[in-house]
């Protein structure tokens, strides 16, 4: 058995994806005042399944993302990216887990509905996933930590975007081209509307109501609520499809390094024996 996992093919038709769905997103975000949409994720593959040939297209989108669950379980638990084990290291790949969590559910979601041809939009998991948080012991606690740490990893997300801190893996060949803003412009927008659906979550467990999380759609709204939140919100919608863009563009210039079949066990042993 070669003693390298071959991640790259995987990492790219995952973050492909990805990308995909966000366009989809976006589209959904600008003409929800139109068609009344819901500009959310599950949104995106149900109104993708309606479409010719849209059984296929969305199982092939379902494949994909469980290519990027997988890129994203070897950046964190077998380090892939070579991020360490101290500090911010830490916290980036337990932030990375999450990630391999939420587009997991989004795959079975989608390969779900590409089987049975089922046209629920299902909209947006983040009320669900409060009202099962609350139903645990010091549940309005957890919610809080959970949207405390949505604020973060949008914030992180955002200053990887205006730091061009992508651009550490993500090698464009023109860093002064109009690909890499548009990668910054999307990395700023998605680091926006993730901090405000971590804002949403808190309040959520603040006030000890599931109904008040709320997703991409819910943030986007509140967006629109704020003094020039028009304009706010159309900034933000097409910041989503710029973030579509930055994944299509990582899906070609992604450095992808597959951790050694070694380093899988160890890290494998490890958590097991903790």
């Amino acid at each position: 058995m070669p003693s390298v996992i071959r991640f790259e093919l995987l990492a790219k038709l995952g973050y492909a994806a990805r990308g995909i769905v966000f366009l989809l997103v976006a589209v959904l975000a600008l003409f929800s005042g139109v068609t009344g949409g819901h500009p959310e994720t599950k949104s995106a593959i149900s109104t993708l399944l309606q479409q010719p040939l849209g059984r296929v297209w969305v199982g092939l989108i379902g494949f994909g993302l469980l290519g990027f669950v997988a890129w994203r379980l070897a950046q964190s638990i077998a380090d892939a990216d070579g991020q360490g084990n101290r500090g911010k290291a830490i916290v980036i790949r337990a932030a990375l887990v999450g990630s391999a969590v939420t587009y997991l559910g989004l795959a079975v979601y989608a390969l779900g509905h590409a089987l049975n041809a089922s046209d629920n939009s299902g909209g947006s998991g983040e009320k669900g996933l409060a009202e099962w948080v609350m139903s645990q012991p010091f549940g309005s606690y957890i919610a809080i930590a959970i949207g405390m740490g949505l604020i973060v990893g949008g914030i992180v997300t955002g200053a990887k975007g205006a730091l061009r801190k992508f651009e550490k893996y993500v090698r464009i060949p023109d860093r002064s081209g109009l690909v890499s803003y548009v990668c910054m412009y999307g990395l700023i927008a998605r680091g926006v509307v993730f901090s405000v659906t971590g804002v949403l979550f808190a309040y959520a467990g603040f006030r000890v109501d599931p109904d008040q999380a709320g997703g991409i759609s819910d943030a986007l709204e509140w967006l629109r609520g704020m003094p020039f939140g028009s304009a706010l919100y159309l900034v933000m919608a097409v910041g989503l499809a710029a973030f579509g863009i930055y994944n299509l563009v990582a899906a070609r210039y992604r450095t992808v390094k597959g951790p050694k079949l070694d380093d899988v066990k160890r890290a494998v042993s490890l958590n097991i024996n903790r």
